[in-house]
Parts: C-alpha cells; structure tokens; sequence
C-alpha cells in the first residue's frame, strides 16, 4: 500500500509544529540545563531575564513626523 502526497504533507507539517513547539516550550522554561538523549544544553536563564525585562520596559522613541509626542532623556515632551 502506497501512502499519498497528502499523508506525507500532513505527516511533516505535524512533525514540524511539534518540534517548533517543544522548542517553545524550552525557551519558555526557566531550567538552566536540559539534557535528552545525548544533546545537554546549559542556559544563562537570569540574563535572559534581564534582557526580557528590557524590552518589555523600554518604550519605541516615535519617528520625528508622528503626531505622538516625544519624550526626550529629561523625561520631558520635545517639542516639534
């Protein structure tokens, strides 16, 4: 019995997600080592954090023609 193009399209883009979400799932963890198999992998998880921290805090600076106003490094509105 052969099996179709179908069987395999679905076969590889279900393999696929599963592995994009297992590697979710580990960038996500806050383990400082995971090992399976043979393949160990060590993380920094608190400078990970810091740097998370950073971005979700740090605020876009707007382009110089946007209506929203700027807030320049004395915490003050620029004036445009």
């Amino acid at each position: 019995m052969e099996l179709s193009e179908v069987f395999w399209m679905a076969f590889v883009t279900t393999m696929t997600g599963f592995v994009l979400k297992l590697v979710s799932m580990a960038y996500k963890s806050k383990c400082k080592t995971c090992k399976v198999c043979c393949i160990e992998i060590v993380r920094d998880t608190e400078a990970e954090a810091e740097i998370d921290e950073l971005r979700i805090t740090s605020r876009p600076i707007a382009p110089p023609n946007s209506p929203i106003p700027r807030v320049g490094n004395s915490g003050e509105f620029d004036d445009i």
